[in-house]
């Protein structure tokens, strides 16, 4: 199985491809400056300078793109659209590392956490950048995605204890009630879905178990 990890030096992405590794698949890291990945095969390119050519052949694609700063966050949901023209009417999938803000926090999904009183302020434009992402996803069924969040606190020391709780549109506590996840682990759910392919156009999300 062939899969790219666009963004593969972030904190995500590297981790992301260190799992698809572990696990032998054939794993290419498209990163702009040098690879600092485990990924043998590497195309250098920034996101937005990618044609379809260069994604040909590979049966995943995974957009682990990162941005914080008011002058790059609105490329979150830009490079998700990138992607969908470049993949589109093909059959590989793209799988989007989301946000948690997103989620929903009522049965009839008409609030989310990030319209919480409490919901920091600051990574209230994180959250909006994430969620834009995914309503974009939502109308191109011309494209094989799925959009996975992570829980709310979502820890990039975290411990990896390979395992946690699939869950989906819906924020999800786990039986501490805590809605907690580390890279680690998310990377693991990550590749679970690039190997499996059970969740085609829906939005899924992750917890610790």
């Amino acid at each position: 199985m062939k899969i790219a990890v666009i963004c593969a030096n972030g904190r995500v992405g590297k981790l992301v491809a260190e799992e698809a590794a572990k696990r032998g698949l054939d794993v290419t890291a498209v990163v702009r400056s040098t690879n600092q990945s485990v990924a043998k095969k590497v195309i250098f390119k920034d996101v937005f300078d990618l044609t379809a050519s260069d994604l040909k052949g590979f049966s995943c694609v995974v957009d682990a793109f990162g941005a914080w700063t008011p002058e790059t966050i609105d490329g979150i949901p830009k490079a998700a659209a990138k992607l969908c023209d470049l993949l589109s009417n093909t059959n590989t999938r793209l799988l989007i590392v989301g946000g948690a803000g997103s989620l929903y926090v009522d049965g009839s999904h008409t609030h989310c956490v990030a319209d919480g009183k409490d919901f920091p302020e600051d990574f209230k434009p994180l959250a909006k950048a994430h969620d834009e992402a995914l309503k974009i996803l939502r109308t191109r069924n011309d494209v094989k995605w799925t959009y996975i969040s992570p829980a709310c606190d979502f820890q990039a020391e975290g411990e990896r204890t390979g395992k946690y709780i699939l869950c989906g549109e819906e924020l999800t506590l786990n039986d501490e009630g805590e809605s907690v996840i580390s890279y680690a682990d998310y990377a693991i759910a990550m590749i679970d879905e690039a190997v499996n392919g059970n969740h085609i156009h829906q939005r899924i999300s992750v917890v610790k178990a």
